[in-house]
C-alpha cells in the first residue's frame, strides 16, 4: 500500500462509560496502521446503536467530527436518562465535517433521537434547539463546536387616538411624506392574528413588495386566503412550547397563525392597522381607529401560547423574519434580565439590526421597581409606557356622601345610583380573600353587596368574576402602594370601578369604621383632552439597566394605556374562558401596547428614509422626544404623582411631528456593537454567539460608554476618592440642511451641586448632508453620594439646536458604581 492512501478498519466502543477527555485521545499519535506504515481510516462506532462514520486519522484532521462520533455514541446511552428538557445550542457552523452535507443533518445526528430536534437556525444564529435529558445536554455543552448553550424558557407577554397624541395628522408631516409606511414590512411577534377583522384589510393596497420572500401557512382555522396584500405572511412556532408545555390543546387555540389569545391582533392592529370607522369597543373610544403605519404590511409569526412563549420558538421567528425579508420587527415579549449571549431576543435582534431591520421591543411591567427594565441590549430599541389624553372616568360615591373617581370600561347594565352594602373582605378573610382569589370569598358575606378587592396576584378581570360567580353585584379594585395612583381600565364582568392607592384606603376606611357602610358605582364614558398627559404608566419598568448601566434603559415612552385596537373572535374582552362577549375591538394598557407604536413610527421613518440604518431611526425617535406633557410641564410619575426622570422615560415621550427632520443622528454600526460586546469583558467566542462569525477585539481597550449611544449614562468609581471622571466621545452625523452650525448646551437637575459636565467642541458646523463630525462630553463629580436609583442621583440633558427648527436632545445620567 503506498503511502498516503486510506484503509478501513472498525473500532467498537463500548459505550456505556466515557472515560477520555478530548486531550487524552489526542495525547499519543494513531496506533492503528498497515504494515507499511500507512495510516488507517477509523471508523468509530457503537455497539448499539451501530452508527458508522468514516474518518481520516486523529493526527491529519480536526478533532471535532471525531468527537462529534464520540456524542454520536454517548447519545445512544444517554437518551434513556429520565426527563427531558428543551436546550438551544449555538454552534461555530463552520466546524460542520464535511461527510455531512447540510447542518441539519449534522445538527440530527447529535442527538440521541432525531425527532427530538426541533429548530435550526441558520439566519440570526447558527445552532438548534432540541429536547435532550441533562446529562445529553452536557456532552452538547462541552463538544467544542458549541459556543452556548441555554435551557429553554418561557417568557411572557407584556400585556385608535395614539397616533394623534403622537404627533400624526391627516394629510400633513410624516404620514403624507412617508405614504402612511406604504410598503415597509412590519414583523410581529406574537400570538397570532384575527385576519378577518377591518384593521387588516388590503383594500386600495398595491401588489406586495416583490422583495418578500415569507409564506402564509396553512393550519386549523387557517388557510392562505387569510394572508392578503396586507397580511402579507404568517407563520406558527410550536415546538418549543409543546416539547416543555405538552401537546397543545386545540378546543382552546389554533395550531395555526389564528390569535386565540387577542394580543397580537392588538399590537398588529396599532403598529400598521387600516383606517376603521366607527370604531369602539362596547361604546368606548368611538371613532376612527388606526395604526401607526395604515399602509404598511404585516407579516405575523405567532410564537405564544397559552403557557407562554418559549425562547426556542421566538429565536426560531427572528431566524425566518429576518430571512422572509422584514423591515421592522415588533417584540411585546421579555422576560428576566441575562447576559447577551444568552438571551434570545437579543441574539434575534443584534443579526436583524446587522442587516438592517429595526427592532422595538417592550421595555417590561414591572414598574415602578427600580432597575426593572428587559430586552435590554443596545441594538434593540426598548420601549417604556405612558398615558394618552384619553380616560374612562367612574365613579365611587359612599353612602356618607365623598366621592372618588376612578377608571372603568364596564358596559353592562348600570347600578343607576342604587346604594349597596360594601364589604371588604380583607378586614377579616386573610390574603386570598383581600385579592378576591378564586374560591376565596364566603357567599354569604358578600351576596348582594359592592365587595372592594385588592389589586395583585391573579388578573385585574379574574377578580371581578369571582366576585359575581359569589354573588356580588359589584367591585372596587383598589390599587396598592407599588401602583400607587396608575389607573387602567378593565371591560368587567360586572359593575366595577378601579381607584388609587390613597382613594382605596380612604374607602377601606370608611367600611371598617361605619356600622352599615353603603357605596354606588357609576360610569362616565370617554372624555378627551385629559392633562396633564403623557404621564409615565405606573407598570412601565424603570432603569437603570441591570446588565449595563453605561447603556441607560429604556430608551423612550410610547402611548401603552388604554389603547384601543383590533381583537380576536376567539375570545372575550376579559380573555377569560367565562366570558361569552365579542368584540371587533379592546381596550388595553401595558408596555406591550407601547412596543407597537414605535415599530409603526420606525416603519414611517423607513419609507421615509430607505437608506437610514437602524440606529440612524432609533436616534431620531429619541432626540427628538418630547419631556414635557400637554401642560407644558415636565413629565410626571403616575405611581406617585411626581416628577419622572430618564430612568422612567429614558429620552422621552415620541414626537412624530419632529422624528421626520432630527437634524443630527447618532448612527451605530455592527463592529462598533462588537467594541461594545469586548467592553464588558466578552471574550471572541463569547461574541461569536451573538454575531454568528468570529471576531478579534481591538488592541485599544473599549469602554461600554464609548458606544455612539444617544444617551449618556456617567457611571463614576468613587470608591477610592470622592472625586472622578468621566470622558464620552459622540459622533453625529448632518441629515438637515448641508450648512448648519449647532451649539451645545447643558441642563442638570437641581440636584446637581458638585457635578459639571462641559462639551467641546461648543459649535459643530457642517458643511454637508451626511457629513460627520465628533465632540466631546467630560463629566466631572467631586461628591460621594451617587446612587443608581435614587434621588442623589444627577439627570440633565446635552442638547444640540441650530436655532431653528432642529433641537436634538440626549438625556444624561450621573450616578455611581455600586459595589459587589
Amino acid at each position: 500500500m503506498k503511502q498516503g492512501k486510506w484503509s478501513s478498519v472498525k473500532l467498537g466502543l463500548d459505550c456505556g462509560v466515557h472515560t477520555h477527555s478530548q486531550e487524552e485521545l489526542y495525547s499519543s499519535p494513531p496506533k492503528f496502521h498497515t504494515a507499511d506504515n500507512t495510516p488507517l481510516s477509523l471508523t468509530l462506532s457503537c455497539i448499539n446503536p451501530l452508527l458508522l462514520l468514516p474518518l481520516p486519522p486523529p493526527a491529519a484532521m480536526s478533532p471535532l467530527p471525531f468527537l462529534l462520533a464520540l456524542f454520536l455514541c454517548l447519545a445512544g446511552t444517554l437518551a434513556s436518562g429520565a426527563g427531558r428538557k428543551t436546550f438551544i445550542f449555538v454552534v461555530d457552523h463552520e466546524s460542520k465535517p464535511s461527510v455531512f452535507p447540510t447542518h441539519s443533518l449534522w445538527y440530527a445526528s447529535a442527538v440521541s433521537d432525531p425527532t427530538r430536534l426541533l429548530h435550526v437556525y441558520d439566519t440570526v444564529v447558527h445552532g438548534f434547539s432540541a429536547s435532550v435529558s441533562d446529562e445529553e445536554a452536557a456532552a452538547l455543552r462541552d463538544h467544542p463546536s458549541v459556543l452556548a448553550s441555554f435551557e429553554d424558557k418561557p417568557r411572557s407577554l407584556h400585556t385608535t387616538r395614539s397616533p394623534q397624541f403622537l404627533g400624526l395628522r391627516n394629510q400633513h408631516g410624516l404620514w403624507s411624506e412617508s405614504d402612511y409606511g406604504s410598503d415597509v414590512i412590519i414583523g410581529v411577534l406574537d400570538t397570532g392574528i384575527w385576519p378577518e377583522r377591518r384593521s387588516f384589510s388590503d383594500f386600495n393596497l398595491g401588489p406586495v413588495p416583490a422583495r418578500w420572500r415569507g409564506a402564509c401557512e396553512e393550519g386549523q382555522g387557517f388557510t392562505a386566503a387569510n394572508c392578503n396584500r396586507k397580511v402579507i405572511g404568517a407563520r406558527f412556532f410550536s415546538k418549543g412550547y409543546e416539547a416543555t408545555a405538552g401537546t397543545l390543546n386545540q378546543t382552546a387555540e389554533f395550531r395555526s397563525p389564528r390569535d386565540s389569545d387577542g394580543h397580537g391582533s392588538h399590537t398588529a392592529s396599532t403598529a400598521a392597522g387600516r383606517y376603521v370607522f366607527q370604531a369602539n369597543m362596547s361604546g368606548y373610544a368611538s371613532g376612527v381607529a388606526k395604526g401607526v403605519a395604515p399602509k404598511s404590511r404585516l407579516a405575523v409569526y405567532k410564537v405564544c401560547w397559552k403557557s407562554g412563549c418559549f425562547d426556542s420558538d421566538i429565536l426560531a421567528a427572528f431566524d425566518r423574519a429576518v430571512a422572509d425579508g422584514v423591515d421592522v420587527i415588533s417584540v411585546s415579549i421579555g422576560g428576566g434580565s441575562v447576559p447577551y449571549y444568552l438571551d434570545c431576543i437579543a441574539l434575534g435582534s443584534f443579526a436583524a439590526a446587522s442587516k438592517g431591520v429595526f427592532v422595538a421591543s417592550s421595555a417590561g411591567n414591572e414598574g415602578p421597581t427600580g432597575m426593572s427594565v428587559t430586552n435590554l441590549a443596545p441594538w434593540i430599541t426598548t420601549v417604556g409606557a405612558g398615558t394618552i389624553d384619553r380616560n374612562f372616568p367612574a365613579e365611587v360615591k359612599l353612602g356618607d356622601g365623598r366621592t372618588f373617581s376612578g377608571v372603568s370600561l364596564y358596559s353592562g347594565k348600570p347600578l343607576s345610583g342604587s346604594m349597596y352594602p360594601v364589604v371588604y373582605p380583607g378586614s377579616n378573610g386573610g390574603l386570598s380573600a383581600s385579592l378576591c382569589m378564586e374560591d376565596s370569598l364566603d357567599p354569604n358575606a358578600v351576596r348582594g353587596k359592592i365587595v372592594l378587592c385588592d389589586r395583585g396576584n391573579n388578573p385585574r378581570v379574574a377578580k371581578g368574576l369571582v366576585v359575581e360567580k359569589a354573588g356580588g353585584v359589584g367591585m372596587i379594585l383598589a390599587n396598592g402602594i407599588a401602583n400607587g395612583e396608575g389607573l387602567v381600565g378593565d371591560a368587567h364582568v360586572l359593575p366595577a370601578c378601579t381607584v388609587g392607592s390613597q382613594e382605596g384606603d380612604a374607602i377601606k376606611s370608611y367600611v371598617a369604621s361605619t356600622p352599615n357602610p353603603t357605596a354606588t358605582l357609576s360610569f362616565g364614558g370617554t372624555i378627551l383632552g385629559v392633562k396633564p398627559a403623557p404621564v409615565v404608566a405606573s407598570f412601565s419598568a424603570r432603569g437603570p439597566n441591570g446588565q449595563t448601566p453605561e447603556i441607560l434603559k429604556p430608551d423612550l415612552i410610547a402611548p401603552g394605556v388604554n389603547i384601543l385596537a383590533a381583537w380576536s373572535d376567539a375570545i372575550g374582552p376579559t380573555g377569560l374562558s367565562g366570558d361569552d362577549r365579542r368584540t371587533e375591538f379592546n381596550i388595553l394598557s401595558g408596555t406591550s401596547m407601547a412596543c407597537p407604536h414605535v415599530a409603526g413610527a420606525a416603519a414611517l421613518l423607513k419609507g421615509l428614509h430607505p437608506n437610514w440604518s437602524p440606529a440612524a431611526i432609533r436616534s431620531a425617535l429619541m432626540t427628538t422626544a418630547r419631556i414635557q406633557n400637554n401642560r407644558l410641564q415636565s413629565l410626571t410619575d403616575e405611581s406617585g404623582r411626581k416628577a419622572s426622570t430618564p430612568y422612567d422615560f429614558g429620552a422621552g415621550h415620541v414626537d412624530l411631528s419632529k422624528a421626520l427632520d432630527p437634524g443630527l443622528v447618532y448612527d451605530i454600526g455592527t463592529q462598533d456593537y462588537v467594541g461594545f460586546l469586548c467592553s464588558i469583558g466578552y471574550g471572541p467566542r463569547t461574541i461569536q454567539v451573538i454575531t454568528k462569525t468570529p471576531v478579534s477585539c481591538p488592541a485599544r481597550q473599549h469602554q461600554p460608554e464609548d458606544l455612539n449611544y444617544p444617551s449618556f449614562a456617567a457611571v463614576l468609581d468613587v470608591s477610592r476618592s470622592p472625586s472622578a471622571t468621566k470622558t464620552f466621545v459622540r459622533t453625529v452625523t448632518n441629515v438637515g440642511p448641508a450648512t448648519s452650525v449647532y451649539s451645545a448646551r447643558v441642563s442638570l437637575s437641581d440636584n446637581s451641586k458638585g457635578v459639571t459636565v462641559s462639551v467641546q467642541p461648543a459649535k459643530l458646523a457642517f458643511t454637508a448632508v451626511n457629513q460627520k463630525l465628533s465632540y466631546t462630553v467630560l463629566v466631572t463629580a467631586n461628591r460621594p453620594n451617587l446612587s443608581p436609583g435614587e434621588s442623589d442621583t444627577v439627570f440633565g440633558y446635552v442638547t444640540w439646536s441650530d436655532g431653528g427648527v432642529h433641537v436634538v436632545r440626549s438625556p444624561i445620567v450621573v450616578s455611581r458604581m455600586q459595589p459587589f
